[in-house]
């Protein structure tokens, strides 16, 4: 139905601007994002940034509904959009091609922030990050996610800060890119990387000890062991093993450096970890690799409820924006949900910052001077979030 008369009055939402401080801080001081010819930017990094933060807070499925609604949705014209609109070609122009520097600043910076924040939990066990990869399902155009014959994927290299719950690091490479090659660019020097099996690499175990780096890494029941020192277990305790070895064949793929060994069994399974970690406990080190689900439980809910992996860029450099996109919009939840409700992270606290927000923008329009198109697509929006919720 065509417009009556547009809004004379901004409409905005003051929760969303408060969701949005923490990045407001940190603009000033990213990297300018500069035209790459005459032609001025159609699009600045704050509007790039905006809008990622705004498609993954709204649980938007792809760039053309995006778009849709920067074009009709009043709010979104006037806060997210640019000033004079943005089409979807010069959208995905813009995602696959610009703003990587700015956002992985912003990331960084983000978490640094959050880390501020969010209460340091197991903090006698040291600083803990998981590690482990997760693909995502790329399209056949997609030429450089390389994975099988007949599909395409690409795999997200992540660090999970366990004690913070948040997000730390994250790479991108073609769904056949190797796992282990970024455990040490994840870590840094005192942290403990914790990791299932498919990292057990005995020249890495190496390597991390070199670097002043930990691991809490499970290990193949059959890897060759040999003992150099056992420790006492207790023969009622579920910790049946306990002691520092050489892990591997000798002059093959032994570890040089002596690695401690815990086995423990839970529900009829027995776990080997390996650590160089040995100044904890054997039932603190078993508790550091259950920690480790973290990051699973992290990777289902951000697929699950920022449809994160719902493409809206097919290159790598595109791809990698997005995900940092979705990073960022992570970091403003976890820090939002500790500041407004002193909670982690919740769907049930998601939920409500978008009722919210679609709440102020319905009651800030103007009664009578409101276009009655715009107050239609409110209205369309409305029935969108309680159909999720």
């Amino acid at each position: 139905m065509a417009c009556i008369s547009i809004p004379k009055k901004k409409i905005q939402s003051l929760t969303f601007d408060k969701f949005n401080i923490p990045l407001v801080k940190l603009l000033p001081f990213t990297p300018e994002l500069l035209s790459r010819g005459d032609r001025p930017l159609k699009m600045t990094f704050e509007d790039q940034l905006n809008a990622l933060v705004y498609f993954h807070l709204q649980e938007y499925k792809s760039a053309r509904h995006l778009i849709q609604d920067l074009e009709e949705n009043e709010f979104a014209k006037q806060n997210i959009a640019p000033e004079d609109g943005i089409s979807r070609s010069s959208f995905s122009e813009i995602i696959n091609g610009r703003g990587l520097k700015q956002l992985q600043f912003i990331f960084e910076n983000l978490y640094k922030q959050a880390v501020g924040v969010l209460p340091k939990e197991h903090a006698q066990l040291g600083d803990l990050v998981s590690i482990d990869g997760s693909l995502i399902d790329a399209v056949l155009s997609m030429y450089w996610a390389d994975y099988r014959k007949s599909s395409k994927k690409a795999k997200a290299h992540c660090g999970f800060d366990i004690n913070h719950g948040i997000p730390s690091k994250i790479f991108l490479t073609e769904g056949n890119g190797g796992e282990r090659p970024f455990v040490s660019l994840i870590l840094s020097k005192g942290q403990t990387g914790v990791m299932d099996r498919g990292y057990q690499s005995h020249k890495d175990f190496d390597l991390l000890q070199d670097e002043n780096k930990h691991f809490v890494c499970r290990i193949k029941a059959k890897t060759t062991r040999t003992v150099l020192k056992e420790n006492a277990v207790d023969p009622d305790n579920y910790i049946f093993y306990d002691a520092v070895v050489l892990l591997g064949t000798p002059m093959q793929n032994q570890t040089r450096k002596p690695v401690r060994v815990i086995g423990y069994k839970i529900a009829g399974v027995k776990y080997y970890v390996a650590t160089d970690r040995h100044d904890l406990s054997a039932e603190q080190i078993a508790t550091i690799y259950k920690l480790r689900w973290t990051i699973e439980n992290f990777f289902k809910w951000w697929k699950e409820h920022l449809k994160v992996y719902h493409l809206i860029a097919r290159s790598e450099y595109g791809l990698m924006v997005q995900i940092l996109g979705g990073l960022i919009t992570y970091l403003l939840m976890a820090i939002y949900c500790r500041e407004q409700f002193n909670e982690k992270v919740s769907i049930k606290r998601i939920r409500e910052l978008r009722t919210t927000i679609l709440n102020e923008l319905f009651q800030g329009q103007d009664g009578p001077t409101t276009a009655i198109g715009e107050d239609n697509i409110f209205k369309e929006q409305r029935k969108s979030f309680d159909a999720k919720t």
